[in-house]
């Protein structure tokens, strides 16, 4: 790899696990799915107006760069609103699992659409992605009445969230666009998507109650949506899709560890193992990268 693409993998990382730290705010908050999604990202959308125009950002001028933005905007509005759907139906380690699901969703975009060709060991480590997810899932039907609504949820979230990361690189390809006006963008389009759906589904669940969830809001928009999708965003467009995939694997494990030692829920030795998978598929994903 050259240093840009190592900077990039180290940086699509470290936002993958602050993203994954989210989810024990959405546990914790009295708030609708769809609610919380809004406030997050009207939260950052501030912050980044405030980026844009202090480090003198410009927009970018292309209409296809800034439709695209918007597009990718509606996506990952939907996949952080059914992300909180799956989060209060199996917790926030098996949602976070699910949702990296979008790992298969992205090297099929990414051979459909740019060619990326998927090396044997690359094959295998998808393979061992499935069998720990499916590992460290399966365990949840048997004594969780909402477990396939959250599974349904959780697998359909990271199909959002795929396409998201792929419009956000058709932005780029549009435009080189930089990073604050980019994600204000996003956030904007994230924003007028989710107005109806909160109004219709959240109702009585809109509004925080009390300063420690305003504070707790402020949190959830200003870190996991500006510092953690900031550098995810920032680091797909120097990585290849399905190395994008494997390495957004390092979110769910993150989760599940949060979930055992922080949230106390019981992980069973299968599941142990599945996660052991995961993190085997994602070292043997990033040894070698197809062009």
């Amino acid at each position: 790899m050259k240093l840009s693409e190592n900077s990039a993998s180290a940086g699509l990382v470290v936002g993958c696990i602050l993203f994954g730290l989210g989810s024990i705010i959405v546990a914790h908050l009295p708030i609708g799915a769809y609610a919380i999604a809004f406030w997050r990202l009207a939260v950052a959308s501030v912050i980044f107006l405030i980026l844009a125009r202090l480090f003198r950002q410009r927009f970018p001028r292309s209409s296809q760069a800034r439709r695209c933005a918007l597009i990718a905007g509606l996506f990952l509005a939907f996949d952080l609103a059914l992300w909180h759907e799956s989060i209060y139906a199996v917790g926030p380690g098996i949602s976070t699992l699910l949702n990296s699901l979008q790992i298969f969703w992205l090297s099929a975009i990414g051979f459909m659409l740019y060619r990326e060709r998927q090396t044997p060991l690359q094959l295998f480590s998808m393979l061992l992605a499935t069998l720990g997810v499916v590992l460290i899932g399966s365990p949840e039907f048997s004594h969780n009445g909402n477990a396939l609504w959250g599974f349904t949820s959780g697998t359909l979230s990271g199909l959002c969230l795929a396409l998201s990361m792929v419009f956000v690189r058709k932005t780029h390809e549009a435009e080189p666009t930089p990073i604050f006006p980019l994600m204000l963008l996003i956030s904007i389009g994230g924003i007028i998507t989710l107005i109806a759906p909160m109004l219709l589904l959240d109702t009585g669940k809109i509004l925080p109650t009390t300063w420690q969830q305003v504070g707790w809001i402020l949190v959830y928009g200003a870190v996991m949506q500006c510092l953690a999708w900031g550098l995810i965003a920032y680091s797909i467009p120097m990585l290849s899709l399905a190395l994008t995939g494997l390495l957004l694997l390092t979110e769910p494990v993150a989760a599940l560890i949060i979930d055992t030692f922080l949230l106390g829920k019981n992980i069973n030795t299968l599941q142990w193992l599945g996660a052991t998978c995961t993190l085997t598929a994602i070292y043997l994903g990033s040894l070698k990268k197809s062009k």
